[in-house]
């Protein structure tokens, strides 16, 4: 029989023991965990999103992949989550829901994919992000409601995509931007330019030196 300062210890061990399995048996066998907090799943073909992570997961990296889609529910499970680095993927869209439960969300990098349009409220419940890069894209069309949840946005970047042009609604919304990139897309010279070039005009301080938009393309009309 063992003795009974032991039979007291054995509980708390296996409790002891209990606390550090999960992170090895949670983690994704294609990632690095290395703590609870962080994990790096960068430059590992992944076609998808590994299913699980620890739940108390806050900065998740999986850049350089393939990925195709962002699970509606993965901020549902992943609360904590306040970094989400998927630049250079294969995304083309992102589902209405997504960030729903993304209060807690602070820097989102998304440049680099195959996203081609942003919809009205894509970002909605995001209201504490800072720091959002969307450059060099396929994004052709930006819905005047984008990022109307973005309060909080510092940084944003839609540099080298295919817009011809952007509701300056979309970003009089973003009330605590600083730093802005436009640079490297086709715009189009119509009214829609000419808003935006007056915003770009007033707010000239927010955009990067060095890029800032000096012209836009005349569309000639044949009979």
């Amino acid at each position: 029989m063992l003795p009974c300062f032991l039979l007291l210890i054995s509980p708390l061990f296996c409790f002891s023991c209990l606390l550090i399995l999960p992170l090895g048996l949670l983690c994704p066998s294609v990632c690095i965990c290395m703590d609870y907090h962080t994990i790096d799943c960068r430059d590992q073909g992944l076609p998808s999103l590994p299913s699980s992570f620890p739940l108390d997961v806050r900065k998740l990296l999986a850049a350089n992949n393939h990925i195709q889609t962002i699970p509606a529910d993965l901020l549902l499970f992943y609360g904590d989550l306040i970094y989400l680095d998927l630049k250079n993927n294969s995304l083309t869209s992102i589902e209405e829901g997504t960030f729903i439960s993304s209060s807690r969300l602070l820097f989102l990098d998304l440049s680099y994919n195959n996203l081609t349009q942003l919809d009205a409220g894509v970002f909605k419940s995001a209201e504490k992000l800072i720091k959002l890069y969307l450059g060099n894209n396929n994004l052709s069309e930006v819905h005047e409601a984008a990022f109307e949840s973005l309060s909080s946005l510092q940084v944003l970047e839609m540099n080298d995509n295919n817009l011809q042009s952007l509701s300056v609604t979309a970003l009089e919304a973003l009330a605590s931007l600083r730093t802005i990139r436009l640079d490297g897309n086709p715009w189009i010279c119509a009214c829609d330019f000419a808003n935006l070039f007056f915003w770009i005009n007033e707010n000239a301080k927010k955009l990067q030196k060095g890029r800032i938009l000096h012209a836009c393309n005349i569309i000639s009309f044949h009979a």
